[in-house]
């Protein structure tokens, strides 16, 4: 505050570093938001009007509103239901001719299949499009998360593992990619290489307000710096639950491999098939009348009113997808959770996951259908 340069100076450049240096690349760009980034990402790759781009429904919004942000049509692809990701052989068979880009979510920073997309995306020419805002710090197969597209995009936002309060981060190696989104994000201007270089009223193409402040850089970098040290403890609370849970047979915990070294965002678990929607949900209810906050996570992006009326999808359309999203509940996670608050969360899930089951054993059984219709003749 006391330096006088509240935007555009030498606090983002050292944050832009910093998460490049992280995620393996070149350039870092440092914009508003990750949704921005995504957004700033569509359009420095050229997809526009009457292209296509596959991303997957399971993910928050805007992995798919970035495409209708540039007038293209998103093309979903169904899930791995033991990843969350896509399902790469889906994924293969849904490329044509208008396909434009692929964006690839990490679903709660879960990096599984990144490498398929990456032989897929080369196999076929198509730029990939790492949506990371879930996965800053994670490792798949000695690779940095971020690493895997033509571009990466991380996101800030408080829920993050660090946070600017808002923003995000787009990294490339590509240079004329990284300079076309350092103009997008300050209104279109050229990007200026010495201080004489360039007019501050000189636009060279419609461009965006997406900047991020030298404060949020700011807290950026105190962030980062603390880094290793966050994820460090967000893995031993996610240690803790996966102690504490797994003699819970109706609990499917996170599918984490040893080609990974996960990020742990949110901690996410699944109930099994039995349950429905409805159990879910009461579930939820339940926990949060003990003071336990916890949400459903994801709803399927293809059922989300806005794009039902849009493109008419209807249930059934993936159900992978689905089937998954309607037993996930996200349970309280964050750096200053210890063992007592773990097990308070595990114990009550527990009893309101036994609730549901003895109303599910004392439902009664459908009537048997008569031998033969009654005479209603008379």
């Amino acid at each position: 505050m006391r330096s006088g340069r509240l935007s555009i100076g030498p606090r983002q450049v050292r944050f832009e570093e910093m998460v490049a240096d992280r995620a393996g690349r070149r350039h870092g760009v440092a914009v508003s938001s990750g949704t921005a980034g995504l957004h700033l990402a569509m359009i420095a790759l050229g997809v526009g009007p009457g292209d296509e781009v596959i991303t997957t429904p399971f993910s928050f919004v805007a992995s798919a509103n970035c495409i209708l942000y540039v007038g293209a049509k998103p093309v979903f692809v169904d899930i791995d239901p033991a990843s969350g990701n896509m399902d790469p052989e889906k994924l293969e068979a849904a490329i044509t001719e208008k396909t434009k880009a692929i964006v690839a979510v990490e679903a709660f920073g879960n990096p599984t299949h990144m490498d398929r997309y990456v032989q897929i995306a080369a196999k076929y020419e198509i730029p990939l499009v790492e949506d990371c805002c879930e996965g800053l710090g994670g490792v798949y197969r000695d690779r940095p998360i971020g690493s895997f597209g033509r571009v990466g995009v991380f996101g800030f936002y408080p829920n993050k593992q660090i946070t600017t309060g808002e923003g995000g981060m787009i990294v490339t190696d590509d240079d004329r990619l990284a300079e076309m989104c350092r103009s997008l994000r300050n209104h279109g201007r050229a990007v200026a290489r010495t201080p004489d270089e360039g007019s501050w009223l000189h636009h060279e193409r419609l461009g965006y307000n997406f900047r991020l402040s030298e404060i949020a850089a700011a807290v950026g970098i105190c962030q980062m710096e603390r880094l290793d040290k966050m994820l460090t403890r967000r893995q031993e609370v996610a240690c803790m639950y996966f102690d504490k849970l797994m003699g819970y047979p109706q609990v499917m915990l996170p599918n984490i491999t040893d080609k990974m070294k996960m990020s742990w965002f949110v901690f996410v678990v699944r109930l099994t098939d039995p349950f429905t929607t409805k159990e879910r949900d009461r579930i939820i209810t339940g926990m949060r009348r003990h003071e336990i906050g916890c949400a459903n996570y994801f709803p399927p992006i293809h059922l989300q009113p806005f794009y039902r009326e849009k493109f008419n999808y209807q249930q059934g359309d993936f159900p992978a997808c689905e089937s998954v999203s309607q037993r996930t509940i996200a349970l309280p996670f964050f750096n200053r959770m210890d063992a007592t608050q773990v097990e308070l969360v595990s114990l009550t899930l527990n009893v309101m996951i036994q609730r549901e089951m003895l109303i599910l054993d004392n439902q009664p059984a459908p009537a048997d259908p008569p031998d033969e219709l009654p005479d209603r003749s008379s």
